[in-house]
């Protein structure tokens, strides 16, 4: 049977994520070993911090193999903040940074006119691009809820999921068949991304 697997690589509060699934009905264990992820479960990678401490954790860990190998053996995945900003080709914070490349993009830091705070923090509506299976029953411009100083840019359009805008349109989640992947936190978002984590737990 199936489980859902939460990495822990030592970057971000993995407890609300557990938290959000437990309240939905799901358990979700913390994984520190990729030796106890097993053969089908369903991988969620969190995570808060800079982005070249977090793969530099992530390969040090061993973990890079395990993500890699689950996305292309078709297995849920989901990222969360920088766990979406990872999966991409590189990011720009304090330096160049080599990411896991699944998705081709990068990382660039918002450069906003003053009126803008940087973090984007609090909560912000989500357009839907696609209706990815993740997103099942959610109303589009639904409000969820952003902690982020650096957004992704993907080479491909056709995996963004969700828009947000902030100054300029960002891309807020992505889906590319059983992979998923948002900058807003869904442990966060109350009901409406806790709807988010059951779907996803479901799939």
């Amino acid at each position: 049977m199936s489980r859902v697997a939460i990495i822990d690589y030592q970057m971000g509060n993995l407890r609300s994520v557990q938290k959000g699934f437990e309240r939905v009905g799901w358990h979700a264990e913390i994984v520190s070993d990729p030796r106890q992820i097993g053969p089908t479960d369903k991988l969620v990678l969190p995570g808060v911090g800079a982005f070249g401490d977090a793969i530099a954790e992530l390969r040090r860990r061993d973990f890079v193999p395990v993500i890699q190998e689950a996305i292309a053996a078709g297995r849920p995945f989901l990222g969360i903040c920088l766990g979406l900003q990872m999966l991409f080709d590189v990011g720009y914070e304090h330096g160049e940074h080599e990411g896991l490349g699944i998705l081709r993009g990068k990382v660039l830091k918002f450069d906003l006119p003053h009126e803008f705070k940087v973090p984007h923090m609090g909560w912000n509506k989500g357009h839907i691009v696609r209706q990815a299976p993740i997103l099942k029953d959610t109303a589009q411009d639904t409000h969820f809820y952003f902690v982020h100083s650096y957004y992704v840019v993907p080479e491909d359009p056709s995996v963004v999921a969700i828009e947000t805008d902030y100054g300029h349109p960002f891309c807020a989640a992505v889906w590319r068949d059983n992979l998923f992947a948002t900058q807003f936190h869904p442990e966060k978002s109350q009901a409406d991304g806790l709807k988010l984590l059951k779907n996803f737990a479901e799939l």
